[in-house]
């Protein structure tokens, strides 16, 4: 697993192709080995993800009758809900770029989207902490969410934009492959596997 120092540079590296600096990809192994090292970007997320998991376990449990209880088997759906919807979109992301024949560029993204997970990841749970500790403050919690996830839509464009050149169409493409997918999914999912909260 990356170290800390490890990842901060591939977190250095995307801020900087974030400013169009092209001393960026210098930071980033866009290499075999650094495609597959950059899924340790999932580990890296995990304590961020069991918040998320506590939030919507506690959210759940807020539906059901005064002391029913759920075990562990909640939390293994749940992380294969997390992972289905890290790989799907991983997954189409290389087929739409096949097809708009741009496959050499599969690495790039597949290392960006992966390791730009970890900064957000972080940044989500600060707000399921504002929403743990300050239920009242919810309505902002969910207007902070809503400008994360358009933050998320810029920087991810604006780094993807280096990598595919003239072709926005693609860059939109690519944007919206790695948001819906996850996003209708982890509904289906949630609710086909029972833990979607009532």
């Amino acid at each position: 697993m990356p170290p800390l120092s490890e990842v901060a540079i591939y977190l250095r590296g995307l801020w900087l192709l974030f400013l169009g600096n092209k001393e960026g990809l210098r930071l980033l192994d866009i290499t075999d080995r650094g495609l597959l090292r950059s899924f340790y970007a999932a580990l890296w997320c995990l304590p961020s993800m069991a918040l998320s998991w506590y939030w919507w376990h506690e959210a759940y449990l807020s539906g059901l009758p005064e002391g029913v209880h759920t075990g562990a088997i909640f939390f293994i759906r749940l992380a294969i809900v997390e992972a289905i919807c890290w790989m799907v979109p991983l997954i189409l992301i290389g087929v739409l770029l096949y097809a708009f024949g741009a496959r050499g560029k599969f690495q790039a993204i597949i290392v960006v989207a992966n390791w730009l997970s970890v900064p957000f990841s972080y940044a989500y749970s600060v707000l399921i902490l504002i929403a743990l500790l300050l239920p009242a403050l919810h309505g902002l919690v969910a207007i902070l969410w809503f400008a994360l996830l358009l933050t998320l839509v810029f920087t991810f464009s604006r780094i993807v934009r280096f990598f595919v050149r003239d072709q926005p169409l693609l860059v939109t493409a690519l944007v919206m492959t790695l948001l819906v997918p996850g996003m209708i999914l982890s509904e289906l999912l949630q609710r086909f596997l029972g833990v979607y909260p009532t």
